[in-house]
């Protein structure tokens, strides 16, 4: 089981073929034994989203990077919400889905896919797993690889398993690779880490892997989204923007209930600030920017969140929850009459909403 040889950034690089099983009574055979003991507890995980044309669109990815590598690669999709990916050296990979809520195309899939295959090709997770097992850490060091849990607990392991920054460089310069290969533009690998770090950039004077699960295991700067850049030089190659939409916008209201359940309303601001700058027609994105807003509620919160309200449901496909927080603004605010209104709208649209009892409850204190 090489590994193969990046040469200079001048240089081609071939993939290597594909890796033998170890055999079982090897000590390579050991640790093989063990995370498909963790991939069988993550095919059982609740976590898991089991959308199989969704899953399917998500391999068909990883096949076009992977090439022959393919059949050896099996991705699972995590609902949590928060950005990361990771590769086991044994090829499962494991894509959380606040990453999807945070991609615009297929081409900045690719880029975070092709990344986690070359570390992979080049066998990272294997030297990291073994030097683990030297040191007797194994165990810890296979949570990030095994069932996403807390972020928290997630960044308790993590710390452990970053990568050397040659092999962060090595799977970067791969990942590139792959995306040209496969005709993706590999410019889009930078536009993912800037706007990771515009994110980040709230927490002021913060250490990212303080933060975020992928940068407790894939540190970034601003270095090294020029460093993606440069490599890239001036592209080539397509984004597939629509296909990508295309699989992942029916999933997208669970995303954005995830993200606001997280809590961490400065850096969901910054993502859906960029999100209806993209999709401004969009009411849902404006709902949820809102709301944010309105659950962060600092200096002008309120009102910029009932300036989003009324913007969605001036919009088609406004979800009804629009005038129910607009109806909690003006509650808030001692508007009765207007609360009243946004109470009803919300009820008349959305009447087996699960809190419409509650609704019911405060249209009836209203009415004192």
């Amino acid at each position: 089981m090489g590994r193969a040889a990046l040469a200079d950034d001048a240089s081609p690089w071939n993939p290597p073929p594909r890796f033998a099983p170890p055999d079982a009574a090897s000590d390579e055979g050991g640790l093989w034994a063990m995370m498909a003991h963790e991939e069988q507890r993550l095919r059982r995980s609740q976590l898991l989203i089991r959308d199989a044309q969704l899953r399917a669109y998500l391999q068909g990815v990883t096949c076009k990077l992977g090439g022959e590598h393919c059949p050896d690669i099996r991705i699972y999709l995590v609902r949590t919400a928060w950005f990361n990916a990771s590769m086991a050296p044994n090829g499962m990979m494991q894509v959380w889905s606040g990453l999807l809520l945070r991609v615009d195309n297929e081409a900045q899939l690719a880029a975070i896919l092709g990344h986690e295959i070359g570390h992979y090709l080049q066998r990272h997770g294997l030297e990291r797993l073994k030097d683990a097992r030297s040191r007797a850490t194994f165990a810890t060091l296979l949570m990030p690889l095994g069932l996403a849990g807390s972020a928290g607990a997630f960044l308790a392991a993590a710390s452990g398993f970053a990568y050397t920054r040659d092999q962060e460089r090595e799977a970067d310069r791969i990942g590139l690779t792959l995306m040209r290969n496969a005709g993706y533009d590999p410019r889009e690998a930078s536009v993912i880490w800037s706007n990771l770090l515009d994110e980040a950039a709230v927490h002021t004077g913060a250490n990212l892997t303080s933060n975020s699960p992928m940068f407790a295991t894939h540190p970034a700067s601003a270095e090294r989204r020029e460093t993606l850049a440069q490599l890239a030089g001036s592209g080539g190659g397509d984004l597939f923007a629509s296909e990508y939409l295309l699989h992942t916008t029916l999933l997208q209201r669970d995303l954005l209930d995830d993200e606001l359940k997280r809590a961490e309303f400065d850096e969901s601001i910054v993502l859906l600030n960029r999100l209806t700058k993209r999709s401004p027609e969009r009411a849902d994105l404006l709902y949820f920017r809102g709301e944010a807003h309105r659950l962060r509620n600092q200096k002008d919160d309120a009102d910029l969140a009932q300036a989003d309200f009324n913007s969605a449901l001036a919009l088609p496909q406004c979800p009804p929850e629009a005038d129910r927080s607009l109806g909690f603004l003006h509650q808030a605010r001692g508007e009765k009459a207007a609360a009243r209104a946004s109470f009803e709208r919300y009820l008349q649209a959305a009447p087996e909403a699960s809190d419409a009892a509650m609704i019911h409850t405060y249209l009836q204190e209203l009415q004192s």
